[in-house]
């Protein structure tokens, strides 16, 4: 079974969106962060199911979607998944912030 590793970077992004969220919706909030975990547990079994951003030119990074607005990006290795960073598509997004 491959391993997941969160990045510092995936984690704070993580906890910035619970964040945001949680001063609206407490509820909306922790839901979406269960469904973003959800998801990345998925990738254990099926670590090729997110769609290779073309932006890397590296067939290793990808992203899946989560609840329509979010994006979680990560790279596969051979034993394991890193969670690179977690994104709102309304965000600007660049490589370089990898």
């Amino acid at each position: 079974m491959m391993k997941i590793i969160w990045s510092p970077t995936a984690r704070s992004k993580t906890r910035q969106i619970l964040e945001y969220i949680s001063k609206d919706n407490t509820d909306a909030a922790l839901a979406l962060i269960d469904q973003i975990e959800e998801k990345v547990e998925e990738l254990r079994q099926n670590p090729l199911v997110g769609r290779v951003l073309p932006e890397t030119g590296n067939q290793s990074i990808r992203e899946i979607v989560v609840h329509k607005n979010y994006g979680v990006i990560y790279e596969v290795f051979q034993n394991s998944i890193e969670i690179l960073t977690v994104r709102h598509f309304r965000q600007d997004f660049s490589i370089s912030k990898l």
